[in-house]
């Protein structure tokens, strides 16, 4: 009786995105401060915008 290897499962996304993070990490760190000085930025507006 033969049995047959089980395949590999696919690594997880976050598996994924931790490896390209390391690949590619000044952009990684780039896009990271990016974003968060957008939200920030959002955040900013919208109390200014709400402020009563």
């Amino acid at each position: 009786m033969q049995t047959e290897p089980k395949p590999e499962p696919k690594p997880s996304y976050v598996k994924l995105a931790m490896r390209n993070m390391v690949r590619k990490r000044g952009t990684s760190i780039y896009h990271f401060f990016l974003t968060f000085g957008g939200m920030i930025g959002f955040l900013v507006v919208l109390s200014l915008l709400f402020r009563g």
